[in-house]
């Protein structure tokens, strides 16, 4: 009999094969398809919907990013990969809820081309047209421009955080040491040009929820690339550091050490 800890386990290792997926699709249409890069995160799935299978794979992945976003929700919230409760501990785990709000919309958004079998018609007008509706819902209200510019600074957060993982390469104490030995410049690429994905985001919903730009100007994933399509050499090298982060993504499918959901079985046995 499975217990819950090996089913959340494989739940959270079909995310990363998730996560691998879109970023790797995300990292191709990038530098190979203007037109669909254009259509924001919405070009991401109407690319995967037009695969084989490509419904079916729709469905793993909003089955996969809902367990990663859960996976990192519980390291904010029960801390179970040991981050502490110090000030670098919290920032932490605040940003892998950030981290978490983004997956669970991206699951929403592959749930939105998964359901309608294949058509997408469902998936609306912009490219990021579920992430605005419920923004612009949300600044309709009372601190609700609050809410979403406190949003834009925790995916700050969250960019910082990824930028240092990239540089100082301390993702690999959460890798079994039997990963290929390309892992840790796979990630570090793929960190980086994640910083500077999640840095664009937390701008729009900085400038949305304190400047008064409307919800319009939030970028979602996809958006975010596609904003950088003018910059020349850093939208490059981000579109390849995308595309090797779903090759990283795929590794750690195999080789995450994934703590145990239960807090009271004691501190993850991390690489050293």
């Amino acid at each position: 009999m499975v217990d819950k800890s090996e089913k959340f386990n494989w739940l959270v290792r079909v995310g990363y094969f998730s996560r691998a997926i879109l970023y790797s699709v995300l990292g191709l249409i990038a530098l190979t398809s203007a037109q669909q890069i254009a259509q924001g995160t919405n070009g991401i799935f109407r690319a995967i919907e037009n695969y084989p299978a490509g419904t079916l794979i729709l469905w793993i992945m909003v089955i996969g990013l809902t367990a990663y976003a859960l996976f990192r929700f519980c390291s904010l919230l029960f801390d179970i990969e040991n981050n502490g409760s110090d000030k670098k501990g919290w920032a932490k785990r605040i940003g892998h809820a950030g981290s978490g709000i983004g997956h669970l919309a991206l699951a929403y958004s592959a749930y939105k081309f998964a359901s309608n079998d294949g058509s997408g018609s469902s998936s609306g007008g912009g490219s990021g047209g579920g992430a605005q509706e419920a923004a612009s819902g949300l600044l309709s209200m009372e601190f609700g421009g609050g809410v979403i510019g406190i949003l834009g600074l925790i995916f700050f957060i969250v960019a910082i955080f990824q930028a240092k993982k990239g540089i100082t390469g301390e993702f690999m104490h959460r890798i079994s040491g039997q990963a290929p030995s390309a892992t840790r410049w796979l990630g570090g690429a793929g960190f980086l040009a994640r910083g500077v994905v999640y840095a664009v985001i937390g701008w729009s919903l900085f400038k949305a929820g304190f400047m008064s730009a409307g919800a319009e100007q939030i970028k979602t994933l996809g958006d975010a690339v596609a904003s950088l399509a003018g910059e020349g050499f850093i939208f490059t090298l981000t579109a390849i550091g995308l595309l090797l982060f779903g090759l990283f993504s795929l590794i750690l499918a195999r080789y995450r050490i994934i703590p145990e959901l239960d807090k009271s079985a004691g501190v993850p046995s991390f690489r050293a």
